[in-house]
């Protein structure tokens, strides 16, 4: 029995101007209109199973998609589990001041994040604690919703999370995963008899522009 999921990161947050907002319910700008005409090429029809997260910005998302179609969206699901990072007491903070993106003293900076997967900001969580939430999430998802297809409008961190278990790699390894703005990842899982691998990588960080 095969499960699709098009994981979809939001739209592009407005107002922030280079700081960290994790889980900061913050504006996100949907006037893309060719992304949004792509994204309602590529996404699954109201048959599908469409969740977002407690973040308002998903759900602006998935609402411009379904203005694109011209049509009423379904109800959405909402999944606290696929919920972004908290960054804690980061969250506000420009990237210079928490010497990121290679920012900082070059022996502990990283090269092109915020943290290392294992790094705990104060009142937050590890990128490794996102990845054991949402692949929590993903299960019960999908478990309640097997054999079809399903949209989950989310976040960066947690696409890049869902790939870690989806490939089984390390949380530091999808920390290495680019993933843009309105763009789309398809994981398809295969559940019933037979051998190997559960899940299948479809396609990643594809622009729905074309």
């Amino acid at each position: 029995m095969e499960t699709s999921v098009f994981l979809v990161r939001h739209a592009p947050v407005v107002g922030q101007h280079g700081r960290c907002y994790g889980i900061t319910d913050v504006e996100c700008d949907t006037t893309d209109a060719k992304a949004f005409a792509g994204l309602a090429a590529i996404l699954p029809d109201a048959e599908a199973l469409w969740t977002v997260t407690p973040l308002s910005r998903t759900k602006r998302t998935a609402d411009a998609v379904w203005a694109a179609r011209k049509v009423a969206p379904p109800a959405y699901r909402t999944v606290p589990d696929l919920i972004e990072q908290s960054f804690g007491s980061w969250q506000g903070k420009t990237y210079a001041e928490l010497g990121a993106y290679g920012q900082g003293d070059a022996r502990s900076t990283p090269r092109h994040w915020l943290t290392m997967a294992d790094i705990k900001p104060e009142g937050g969580e590890s990128f490794v604690e996102v990845c054991a939430r949402v692949a929590r999430g993903i299960d019960s998802v999908l478990d309640s919703a097997k054999g079809k297809k399903i949209a989950m409008v989310c976040h960066g961190g947690v696409i890049r999370a869902g790939l870690a278990y989806a490939l089984g790699i390390t949380p530091e390894a999808a920390l290495a995963i680019s993933v843009d703005t309105l763009s789309v990842t398809r994981l398809d899982r295969f559940d019933g008899p037979g051998r190997g691998h559960s899940w299948r990588v479809a396609y990643v960080n594809r622009d729905p522009r074309g």
